[in-house]
């Protein structure tokens, strides 16, 4: 990873600016070009630098369902739940935590009922009770991670 790369992750983390062509505003930012930048960024998803690229979408103001939940995999099938999980379009996405409950992921559905379906469908798939945490509260942090 190089400067630029550095650079350009930094700056991706404060969000796309909202014109016909962000990606020539960010050439102008970064002293590059929009076609080197968009190079950039699919080496580093293809090389897992980054794992994700895409909108954040408020789910409850678009009248949709999300949860937090966790299973606690035998690390033998972390791997093969890995998997799973990436398969299902419900899965925003999943991550490994130190503990016994150690995969975390969150689901977004059209209905709280598709929440309950896709969790019974887990739970099915995998023979594994699924820890639901759904949201009580609405908190807003920023987050940043200089790189």
């Amino acid at each position: 990873m190089d400067d630029l790369d550095r650079r350009l992750i930094n700056r991706l983390q404060l969000g796309l600016p909202l014109v016909r062509h962000p990606w020539r505003v960010l050439a102008v930012e970064l002293d590059s070009n929009s076609t080197e930048l968009l190079d950039r960024l699919y080496e580093l998803l293809d090389d897992g630098v980054l794992t994700r690229f895409g909108p954040m979408f408020d789910i409850d103001r678009l009248g949709g369902a999300f949860t937090l939940a966790a299973l606690a995999v035998p690390e033998d099938r972390f791997e093969d739940i890995v998997e799973l999980l990436h398969g299902m379009p419900e899965v925003a996405h999943n991550y490994r935590r130190e503990h016994d409950w150690n995969m975390w992921f969150v689901l977004g559905c059209a209905t709280e009922q598709g929440i309950a379906e896709t969790l019974q469908r887990i739970e099915t798939l995998t023979g594994l009770p699924v820890l639901n945490l759904p949201k009580e509260e609405t908190y807003h942090v920023g987050l940043y991670f200089p790189v």
